[in-house]
């Protein structure tokens, strides 16, 4: 795919343009401090894109004074008795050192036991809480599926779990694929299934017009509710570089 990059600055503020084969354009404000991405179509010129931004600074404001204001956690040692969220719920990190395999398991509602062999780094005990998270994010994306697809009246031909900075899921409408992003596993379950049903209603509408609100709100009536929910819980600590 042809893409093109570029900046632009308009009322002062930095806006990322990035050109693409695509038919319509999609500005977007991204975590941690509000960065401005328009993803336009490659005819679309620069003048296009600036009114467009201009005509929708207030709503940009907004959402970078939220990013602003929003909880951040500090950056994680993976040491005892440290934080750690587990589908929307707190738990104290519990450092296991001892012989034999890597695991983690959930002690009552309070407690994440991580095993690991004794004298392992910090890189490594996150890799295994990392490889623990993504587990259980697997086993719970299935049931969703199953759930909704004779719901929504759409069949996933595939789906997967990955990281990323700037969205909560993705599809591809093409291949039938959707993913969703491996911090999910930190959030409310509920949230889960709100970013499962958006992504497989996009496989009905592409883009984010009326004809998909109208399926969102017929689909699940109260996403807007679990999206607000979902954008104002805890950022992690990344160190985002784009």
């Amino acid at each position: 795919m042809n893409i093109e990059r570029r900046r632009i600055t308009v009322s002062g503020l930095p806006v990322e343009i990035v050109r693409k084969g695509i038919k319509n354009l999609h500005l977007g404000v991204y975590p941690p401090h509000g960065r401005v991405r328009v993803a336009a179509p490659l005819r679309v010129s620069d003048n296009a894109v600036r009114l467009a931004v201009i005509s929708k600074l207030a709503w940009i404001k907004r959402q970078q004074n939220r990013f602003e204001s929003q909880e951040r956690q500090s950056v994680r040692e993976y040491v005892s008795r440290e934080s750690h969220y587990y589908f929307g719920r707190r738990y104290l990190l519990n450092v296991v050192e001892q012989d034999g395999p890597s695991r983690v398991t959930v002690r009552n509602t309070t407690a994440l036991d991580l095993h690991v062999p004794r004298s392992t780094d910090k890189s490594k005990t996150q890799r295994v809480l990392i490889d623990w998270y993504r587990k259980t994010l697997k086993a719970a994306v299935p049931p969703l599926l199953e759930k909704w697809q004779n719901i929504i009246g759409v069949n996933v031909a595939d789906w997967g779990v990955k990281k990323m900075k700037t969205k909560w899921g993705s599809c591809n409408v093409k291949d039938r694929r959707i993913w969703v992003n491996l911090e999910l596993a930190k959030k409310p379950a509920r949230c889960l299934e709100y970013i499962v049903v958006h992504e497989m209603v996009h496989l009905l509408e592409p883009h984010d017009n009326d004809q998909f609100i109208a399926l969102m709100d017929k689909s699940l009536p109260q996403w807007r509710l679990l999206r607000q929910e979902l954008n104002s819980a805890p950022l992690a600590h990344e160190n985002w570089g784009y």
